[in-house]
């Protein structure tokens, strides 16, 4: 009895522990995501999304927090996407494809949220690559921050035309619609603050 009182004392000491330096890790790069995301449409949900990041180290210039937001919404569209398949009993859709008993929008919104995996994760290898590392005022800088823009955007309208699809009926039913709608509706919420932060980065960073 003696030894599994200790061996608990352990065990909750060891996850203290833990607890504690996870949270007090890098109070800094929490404390850079936090002030960042004041400038984004969706605060809350900015920090929320990019505290689950899983990259590492922590994202601590504009330039690491704009690839970190644009490597997260393209994961959450992949999710979506995902979920969408299985929603409608669709395995090749779960994987990535089409669902071939998908009705109209939801068939549509499929193909929307490929495309927008797509751009999210082209804007997030472009943003991580050499060219977005040059000097001010270097129309290489200006050309790939442009191109980054631009998929993120492009992504972005494909969520939302998602969701408009899904405005009317066309044979899918209300409630597997709110479902749907509740999953790119976030999923276009973390779009927009990628763009947002996107459009922070400046040269040198």
């Amino acid at each position: 009895m003696a030894r599994l009182a200790c061996a608990n004392l352990l065990l909750a000491a060891a996850a203290a522990f833990l607890a504690v330096a996870a949270a007090s890790s890098s109070p800094a790069a929490s404390d850079f995501i936090r002030k960042s995301c004041r400038d984004t449409q969706y605060p809350s949900v900015c920090v929320q999304s990019l505290a689950s990041y899983g990259g590492s180290p922590p994202p601590r210039s504009p330039r690491e927090l704009a690839r970190a937001a644009l490597s997260v919404s393209a994961d959450r569209a992949h999710a979506a996407s995902a979920y969408v398949g299985r929603l409608c009993g669709g395995k090749a859709a779960a994987k990535g494809g089409k669902a071939a008993s998908a009705k109209g929008p939801v068939r549509d919104c499929l193909e929307n949220l490929a495309d927008s995996v797509g751009h999210l994760r082209d804007a997030a290898k472009e943003m991580g690559g050499a060219g977005m590392g040059g000097r001010a005022g270097s129309p290489a800088f200006k050309w790939h921050l442009s191109n980054v823009q631009t998929w993120c955007s492009a992504a972005l309208t494909d969520e939302n035309t998602c969701l408009d699809g899904l405005s009317g009926h066309g044979g899918v039913d209300a409630a597997t619609r709110a479902a749907i709608r509740s999953k790119v509706v976030e999923v276009a919420q973390v779009t927009s603050n990628a763009l947002a932060l996107v459009n922070k980065v400046g040269p040198g960073y």
